[in-house]
C-alpha cells in the first residue's frame, strides 16, 4: 500500500532574539522533531527529520514544506540517511516510482540552512525528487544535496532529481539530473559521473555574493565551485563513497560560508 504525506514547518521571530516553530506537523514517514541548535547559531530554531518508517517506497508520494518568514533563521536536518526502495508489482507490470516533492519560502533577512543526510538509491528503485525554493532579496540559503548510488556492493536503482530555485521572483538556478538504469545513456560515463557511486552539491545564496562574487576553482580532482548569474555559488562533487563527498562539501562550506 502507497503512502501519502505531507509534513509542514514553518519558523518566525520569537520576539526574543530567536526564532519559534508555530507550525511542526509530521505526516506518515516524516516525523519532525525540534532539536537543540549547536552554540554556534543559537539564533536557530533546529528541526530534525526523523524517519518513521521504511520509505519512499514505488507508489509513495511525500512532500516537506518549510516556510521562514521574515528575520527568521531555521536549520533543517536528519537523524539518518533516506533510502528510496522498490515497491509492490501488480502482475508483470513494472512498480510505480515514488515521488519526492520539497518546497522551500524563504523570507527578507531569513536563513536557512537545509541540510539533509544522504538519499541511497537501492537496486529496482525508481524515485523522482523535485526540491522547489523561493528566496526574497535578502535571504540566506545554504543547501546539500547527496545522493549515493547504491548499498555496498549493489546497483543503483533510478533516480531523477530536480532543483529549482527563484531569488526575488527570478530564476537562480534550474537543475536536472537522472542516474540509474533508468535514465537516458551514458550517465555513468565519463561526462557525468565517471564510475563515481556519490553525487553531491552544495548551494550558498548571500547577499554579499553580488558585491563580491565568489571565483570559480576547483577542490580536489572532482570537485567545482561555480559562481551563479546571481548572489550565489554552487559546488559539485564526485566521490568514491559517502564519506569522502561529506569531507569534501565540508571543506566547501566552511571556505565560503565565514
Amino acid at each position: 500500500m502507497s503512502v501519502q504525506a505531507t509534513a509542514r514547518i514553518a519558523a518566525a521571530p520569537d520576539g526574543r532574539g530567536g526564532t519559534a516553530l508555530p507550525v511542526l506537523e509530521s505526516d506518515g514517514p516524516l516525523a519532525l522533531r525540534r532539536t537543540r541548535a549547536a552554540v554556534a547559531t543559537h539564533e536557530h530554531a533546529r528541526v530534525t527529520v526523523v524517519g518513521a518508517m521504511s520509505a519512499p517506497l514505488g507508489g509513495d508520494r511525500l512532500a516537506l514544506e518549510a516556510v521562514v518568514r521574515d528575520g527568521a533563521a531555521l536549520t533543517v536536518d536528519a537523524a539518518a540517511a533516506m533510502i528510496a526502495l522498490p515497491g509492490h508489482r501488480t502482475g508483470d507490470g513494472s512498480a510505480d516510482h515514488a515521488g519526492y516533492g520539497i518546497r522551500l519560502t524563504v523570507g527578507e533577512g531569513a536563513v536557512l540552512h537545509w541540510l539533509p543526510e544522504q538519499l541511497i538509491s537501492v537496486t529496482g528503485s525508481d524515485l523522482r525528487t523535485h526540491t522547489r525554493v523561493e528566496l526574497a532579496p535578502t535571504a540566506r540559503l545554504v543547501l546539500r544535496e547527496e545522493l549515493i548510488l547504491g548499498r555496498h556492493g549493489e546497483a543503483p536503482g533510478t533516480v531523477t532529481t530536480r532543483l529549482t530555485v527563484h531569488r526575488a521572483g527570478r530564476p537562480l538556478l534550474d537543475q536536472h539530473l537522472a542516474l540509474g538504469p533508468g535514465a537516458p545513456g551514458g550517465w555513468d560515463g565519463g561526462a557525468v559521473i565517471g564510475g563515481h557511486r556519490a553525487v553531491g552539491q552544495l548551494l550558498l545564496v548571500r547577499p554579499e555574493f553580488e558585491e563580491k562574487p565568489v571565483a570559480p576553482r576547483l577542490f580536489g580532482d572532482t570537485a567545482v565551485l561555480t559562481p551563479l548569474a546571481g548572489p550565489g555559488a554552487l559546488v559539485t562533487a564526485l566521490a568514491p563513497d559517502a564519506r569522502v563527498l561529506r569531507q569534501v562539501l565540508d571543506e566547501a562550506l566552511a571556505e565560503l560560508y565565514r
